[in-house]
């Protein structure tokens, strides 16, 4: 029931959306992505009223449903990662970022584990949400590598989707979990223990800058021509996020889209959903994500990146 008064919500803003004549920006949104939790809010207390845009939504079932929408045209903007856009723009594609959220994975473990350091995690079975190629993984190789330890040889590996890897967490299947911030938050308000976050991953890099991990992604051409509705939209979103970690009302209107009912689960996903904000992003954040794709194109032999040597120019949106 959940679920389908979700695609209610979203069938009901398309309509709304359509009825005016003002520009419309056309988001892709995936079910469970906090995205909408923001236009949530925005619809719900009528923030775009005056606005000189309206916003058509297309749910979509996962990122690289999203990617798909974008590049067919279906929708204008996703929420995304800088490196899959340098990888397109070397392609020849205009996509460009705009940064949406520093919140990154975490790596859990049981409560009373023995494991205490990454160290520890020789020998064990790791869960790992996603591929081979999962960001968060291949940064934890990065760590585990400055410090003389190879943790691709040193652990058995078990992939999954997020859900899954959480599951097998709590079956004991396997040893530690590295999932996305939301499952990760979720294992904490029942009592699991973060080894480390992707935060603490970086600054164990060396990386001191809060990057921002997703964002908004659209193609250049577009915004050129929506640069104004742009910047309204970006600010509108702003204040949506803050009001979500200010406004209990606001918070309480997008308990049923975070899929947990219970009080110590929200605490926990409000706190490291506005842990995520940004708060910076500047040039020294564009270099530390230089850095960072150095480290990601190094540790993946260019699998993930491409076979590029630098972010490509116009990566970010200026």
């Amino acid at each position: 029931m959940k679920y389908f008064g979700f695609v209610l919500f979203f069938c009901f803003f398309h309509m709304n959306s359509s009825a005016s004549e003002k520009p419309t920006i056309r988001i892709g949104v995936q079910v469970s992505g906090t995205l909408a939790w923001e236009l949530a809010v925005l619809q719900d207390r009528d923030k775009l009223k005056n606005a000189g845009f309206q916003i058509e939504t297309l749910p979509v079932a996962n990122s690289e449903a999203g990617k798909i929408a974008l590049q067919s045209g279906a929708v204008d903007m996703i929420v995304s990662d800088w490196i899959w856009v340098s990888r397109m723009r070397a392609e020849g594609s205009d996509f460009t970022f705009y940064p949406y959220s520093t919140a990154s994975g975490s790596l859990m473990v049981p409560e009373k584990s023995p494991i205490k350091t990454l160290n520890d995690l020789k020998g064990k079975r790791l869960g790992i949400a996603g591929g081979e190629l999962d960001k968060n993984w291949l940064l934890l190789q990065a760590l585990t590598q400055k410090n003389n330890h190879d943790l691709n040889s040193n652990v058995e590996k078990v992939f999954g989707a997020p859900p899954l890897i959480n599951e097998q967490l709590k079956l004991g299947r396997v040893d530690a979990a590295l999932n996305y911030w939301h499952f990760g938050a979720k294992l904490e308000s029942q009592g699991y223990r973060q080894l480390i976050d992707g935060k603490g991953i970086l600054k164990g890099l060396g990386i001191q800058e809060n990057v921002p991990s997703l964002g908004y992604v659209f193609k250049q051409s577009w915004a050129d021509s929506h640069k104004t509705d742009l910047i309204n939209f970006f600010e509108a979103g702003k204040k949506a996020k803050q009001s979500l970690c200010t406004s209990d009302s606001d918070w309480k209107l997008i308990t049923p889209l975070t899929q947990s009912d219970d009080p110590t689960t929200q605490a926990k996903l409000r706190q490291r959903y506005c842990e995520g904000e940004i708060s910076q992003w500047g040039v020294s954040e564009q270099q530390a994500a230089e850095h960072i794709y150095s480290l990601l194109r190094k540790v993946s032999n260019n699998q993930l990146t491409g076979k590029s040597e630098h972010l490509q120019a116009g990566t970010f949106w200026q």
